[in-house]
């Protein structure tokens, strides 16, 4: 299928690594041009490498000067659609936060997201289109062990993004989120050691676990998450807006997952 976004301008945040770099790997393949934000610039010197269809923006989204600077960057250009993702807030039980945890998790997963789309959206309305995809995580369906922090403040984004859909449904922008399983990303990995060491148990039996939770019973591959991202981003999904989709392999077991 030809998704129709042949030079086409997206920006995609987290882009240099997990799923965020294989959402920028196929739109490049899809023939769009991606400005790719990370905070290591080495990283997306290397991603810059693959094509010449990518801008890159270094520093952490979450920084005033680095939204002003993806801002500049996008200047007078229509952007099609942005990928709202980044990294997520440290794993650790309920018992081991404190309130000073809970204010950096909202800094991390919910404010600076805020603000890129109070920024990006005046712009995207104009036009009459825009896609805005979030990535957040399969805990906005059901909760993830040891990771409170992200199971309490993704819930804030999925509120957030389902309110402003029913505001601006008439304007052609559709927000919608992914909630990504158990995918092979760095963001598992750590995941994986923060269990072996609360538990005692090796790592790998620890991802044994983990896939025998899903029905499918593997961990999943951030090429085939990056597959429906891509859609959301195209044309094609005009009427799908304020959904929140886990890609999950069959994690969530209500019947609403």
């Amino acid at each position: 299928m030809n998704l129709q976004l042949n030079d086409k301008l997206f920006l995609v945040g987290g882009a240099t690594s997990g799923l965020g770099k294989a959402i920028a790997e196929q739109l490049i393949k899809e023939g769009a041009q991606v400005i790719a934000v990370a905070r290591t610039e080495a990283k997306l010197k290397e991603l810059q490498q693959q094509s010449n269809r990518i801008e890159m923006v270094a520093g952490d989204l979450s920084s005033a000067a680095v939204l002003d600077k993806v801002l500049t960057k996008i200047g007078s250009r229509i952007l099609t659609g942005a990928v709202v993702n980044s990294g997520g807030p440290p794993a650790m039980p309920v018992l081991e936060t404190t309130l000073s945890d809970w204010d950096q998790a909202y800094k991390t997963v919910v404010r600076w997201k805020i603000a890129l789309t109070q920024a990006l959206l005046p712009k995207m309305i104009a036009q009459q289109y825009g896609r805005l995809l979030y990535i957040e995580s399969v805990s906005t369906k059901q909760p993830v062990e040891n990771l409170v922090l992200s199971n309490a403040m993704r819930l804030a984004v999925t509120g957030y993004v389902k309110t402003l859909s029913q505001e601006i449904g008439a304007s052609g922008v559709t927000l919608n989120i992914l909630g990504p399983g158990y995918h092979a990303t760095q963001r598992m990995e750590s995941l994986f050691a923060k269990n072996s060491a609360l538990k005692g148990i090796p790592e790998e039996e620890i991802r044994k676990t983990f896939s025998a939770q899903t029905a499918v019973k593997k961990i999943g591959k951030p090429e085939n998450f990056a597959s429906l991202a891509l859609w959301l981003l195209s044309p094609y999904s005009s009427y799908i807006t304020g959904q929140t989709i886990t890609v999950d392999g069959g994690l969530v077991k209500g019947v609403m997952g």
